[in-house]
């Protein structure tokens, strides 16, 4: 009798086993053409196939085109990483019409941007980290072409962030205390400057974003503006070309969410709120990231170093049980 009930106990464990993992089903998941998306993305689909059961694939992906088609046609069933102000009023949208939801924020701090100066620089004067001590020594940030004037390095032209640059730069009178305003001429051109200014131990002031690779591998400060954040000025004027009288403010965080079809959350909603916790700190992301250049890796190489090695982050965000697969699935890799 004992080996009976054991036995059905067995069979119901294997039924139920088998039901939750039918009830992922198939899923998709948006692989988008940025290195921190991609990484997410081949993160979700090894912790969803291992731990939750799910027949997860990849697909190819960028905001507008997966957002929309998440809209229209229900798929994919999940964009791992979505800069939601590219889209805010669509996006906003379809949550009111539940056909798509925001199951969390993939980047917990924000996309970030601001103004920057190597860390070295601060540690010989702290007044660096303020946008006031930068311009008492402009003199430091030598220009590349002529030494009468001093380099701030904006975006490239066709940016959107060329315009807030601009805006910033006339609101904080950087010309008059001796800067010019230096077009970079290209992403490579912008991150290069900032890797030769370290290489070589000199000043750079400048532009620049996170979560980034360059900003893993070269430790740089933030410019406090002493402004604060104005989001409503910084909207309608900072990054408009017609801003006639900008005015400093900090640029302000860029949501960045983990947005999924309603019918995925419905079908599928363990895998979910798994979807809820996975969020990353700007820093590691940055680290991440650097690791995934100097290797030269893609999403999928990154994705098993980051669950080796950060266990107890990816730990937190799913139960023991899930754990325990995951983990015995990179074993076997």
């Amino acid at each position: 009798m004992k080996r009976v009930i054991a036995g059905a106990m067995m069979m119901a464990g294997m039924t139920m086993a088998g039901e939750a993992s039918a009830a992922c089903g198939d899923i998709t998941i948006a692989d988008m053409n940025w290195n921190s998306a991609t990484f997410i993305a081949h993160v979700d689909k090894f912790i969803l196939t291992h731990g939750y059961g799910c027949n997860a694939e990849l697909v190819p992906g960028d905001t507008m085109p997966t957002g929309t088609s998440m809209m229209e046609k229900g798929e994919p069933d999940i964009a791992p990483e979505i800069w939601s102000n590219s889209m805010k009023e669509a996006l906003d949208k379809a949550v009111a019409d539940k056909r798509l939801r925001i199951a969390g924020k993939s980047l917990s701090d924000g996309g970030e941007e601001g103004f920057w100066v190597p860390a070295y620089m601060v540690e010989k004067d702290p007044s660096l980290a303020t946008i006031k001590g930068v311009l008492a020594n402009a003199k430091l940030f030598k220009h590349p072409e002529d030494p009468d004037k001093s380099a701030f390095i904006g975006c490239p032209a066709g940016w959107n962030c060329q315009i807030s640059t601009g805006n910033l730069f006339r609101a904080m009178k950087m010309e008059d205390a001796g800067f010019d305003l230096i077009d970079p001429g290209s992403s490579a051109g912008l991150s290069g400057s900032i890797a030769k200014a370290y290489e070589r131990g000199e000043g750079w002031f400048g532009y620049y974003w996170a979560p980034t690779a360059v900003l893993g591998k070269y430790k740089m400060v933030k410019v406090d503006f002493g402004s604060g954040t104005d989001v409503e000025h910084f909207r309608t004027c900072t990054t408009q070309n017609d801003c006639e009288n900008p005015k400093a403010t900090m640029y302000p965080p860029s949501p960045v969410h983990t947005v999924t079809t309603s019918a995925f959350a419905t079908k599928a909603p363990e895998a979910y709120d798994y979807l809820t916790k996975r969020a990353f700190k700007n820093a590691q992301m940055n680290s991440l990231l650097a690791w995934m250049e100097d290797n030269q890796a893609e999403g999928e190489v990154v994705m098993e170093e980051f669950l080796k090695n950060h266990e107890a982050t990816w730990t937190a965000w799913v139960s023991a049980d899930v754990a325990a697969k995951v983990k015995k699935a990179l074993s076997e890799l």
